[in-house]
């Protein structure tokens, strides 16, 4: 079987094979497990063209020197003369996109499209979705309950072609926790990891209110607080000025991607107080090394933590919902926990689980 993975955006500021590799490495172990057993293709618009492969996969880099590509003929024609058996779309907001290929696609060809955090158009482009739906055969959503969010608001028309399949995996895995904390200096009982963004949907504000109240009365507890963007930071260093267990909550910053490998094995709880989330790349990468989610009980988080099973799940907001979590992992079996963590993350969030699953999924269309 052919599939042909099309990335309809141009990302002019990658201009080698290499820099969009290491970018897309929580993705392209996907299409390098698919091509075990298929032939695969990925299209991508950067600042290179050329033809290369890695890992088994054959990357076809096109330069239409474009940032919008509303028609994306080009691209289209580019994959037509591919003849796939399967065109895999990255992202739901490429209606007029998909309309064109289909038409030009050879009748046999499936559309698949994965889902990568959009909310659904209103308006004029609301309907450019509805017609796209027509042409789709599967819709992927890390949860099925986002997919028929979709569904209910109007923009897809049925819930049968929507498959609940984590859009991305990791790259990292266990290694000995004492060693990954020499290299960290990482320090606690337990310890808490945040990695994330400090913006409103993250809600970095009530995790840390949530965490200087349960620290209060645990003294050896600490959370270690990695990000990228700074948008609350100030308010932030202001709670910790102010909060008598301030020192318990240390501030990283930015981190090397690689190097988190060792915070997550150095961490026994990775907390998220997110909104919204179109999976949790980084959930799922503290999984994968064995970190025990404590998260937001919203329908991505559901799905990557079984339901709860491998953690704990709370109330987005709820401050006092958070405290209660932070003290139910005081006596939570964690040697258990992390066990069915790692399993679940083998059996539903691997680069070989999802390429399994829409493997299965492709044969049945």
């Amino acid at each position: 079987m052919l599939y042909v993975f099309v990335h309809y955006n141009y990302s002019p500021d990658f201009d080698s094979p290499e820099s969009w590799f290491k970018r897309t490495a929580g993705y392209t172990g996907l299409v390098e497990c698919l091509s075990k057993e298929n032939k695969v293709i990925s299209i991508k618009q950067i600042n290179y063209e050329g033809i290369c492969e890695h890992n088994g996969v054959q990357h076809h880099f096109v330069n239409l020197n474009r940032e919008k590509t509303y028609y994306s003929v080009k691209l289209n024609r580019y994959v037509k003369k591919l003849n796939p058996d399967i065109v895999f779309v990255q992202g739901l907001h490429q209606p007029l996109q998909v309309i064109q290929l289909r038409t030009l696609l050879n009748k046999k060809t499936r559309i698949m499209v994965q889902h990568h955090a959009e909310k659904p158009f209103t308006g004029i482009k609301k309907y450019f979705q509805i017609i796209a739906d027509h042409y789709i055969d599967a819709y992927f959503f890390a949860s099925k309950t986002m997919g028929l969010d979709w569904v209910n608001n109007g923009n897809l028309l049925s819930p049968q072609k929507i498959h609940e399949v984590m859009e991305v995996s990791s790259v990292f895995y266990p290694i000995d926790k004492a060693a990954a904390k020499l290299k960290t200096g990482v320090k606690g009982n337990p310890v808490y990891l945040w990695v994330g963004r400090l913006n409103e949907n993250k809600d970095p504000i009530n995790v840390v209110k949530a965490f200087l109240r349960f620290a209060d009365a645990n003294p050896v507890a600490h959370l270690y607080m990695i990000y990228h963007t700074d948008e609350l930071l100030g308010d932030i260093k202001v709670l910790l000025k102010n909060g008598d267990a301030g020192s318990q909550v240390t501030l990283v910053g930015k981190v090397a991607h690689d190097d988190l490998l060792y915070w997550y094995n150095s961490a026994d709880f990775i907390v998220s107080g997110s909104h919204y989330e179109g999976s949790g790349t980084a959930v799922c990468e503290a999984m994968s090394c064995g970190c025990i989610p404590v998260v937001t009980d919203i329908p991505s988080f559901r799905m990557i933590t079984d339901g709860g099973n491998c953690g704990i799940l709370y109330e987005a907001g709820n401050q006092d919902a958070l405290l209660a979590a932070l003290n139910a992992t005081l006596e939570l079996d964690r040697q258990q926990k992390q066990a069915h963590t790692l399993n679940f993350y083998q059996s539903t969030l691997s680069f070989e689980a999802i390429a399994h699953k829409i493997q299965g999924i492709a044969v049945g269309l």
